[in-house]
């Protein structure tokens, strides 16, 4: 069983940057391939960024270039620093963890989930 809390949601102004956080516990979070996920009201989730085993990172196309996924396992946490924000990047942010593997863009090959963090930027 793994825990995952997400921290350092807020409110932006556009053009401005947030860092969040996502602290695990319970299995060895060096085991896991993690990922960031965001969901906006009246739509569906959806994949944002990953850092898989073997130190690949992924991104979806609306966030490359701006958006940085990283973790630190002695801290048994992952971040997504977020630059350049965009009305468009409001959302609940949730982080998830891949214990089993599988498409890395699918929500369903993740195994845990954060409860959500809300990131809201202004125009």
């Amino acid at each position: 069983q793994v825990q995952l809390v997400e921290s350092g949601g807020g409110l932006v102004q556009a053009g401005g940057s947030l860092r969040l956080s996502c602290a695990a516990s319970g299995r060895s979070f060096s085991t896991y391939a993690m990922g960031w996920f965001r969901q906006a009201p009246g739509k569906e989730r959806e994949f944002v960024a990953r850092f898989s085993w073997g130190g690949n990172t992924y991104y979806a196309d609306s966030v490359k270039g701006r958006f940085t996924i990283s973790r630190d396992n002695a801290k048994n946490t992952v971040y997504l620093q977020m630059t350049s924000l965009k009305p468009e990047d409001t959302a609940v942010y949730y982080c998830a963890a891949d214990y089993t593997g599988g498409v890395y863009y699918s929500a369903s090959s993740y195994d845990y989930w954060g409860q959500g963090t809300q990131v809201t930027v202004s125009s």
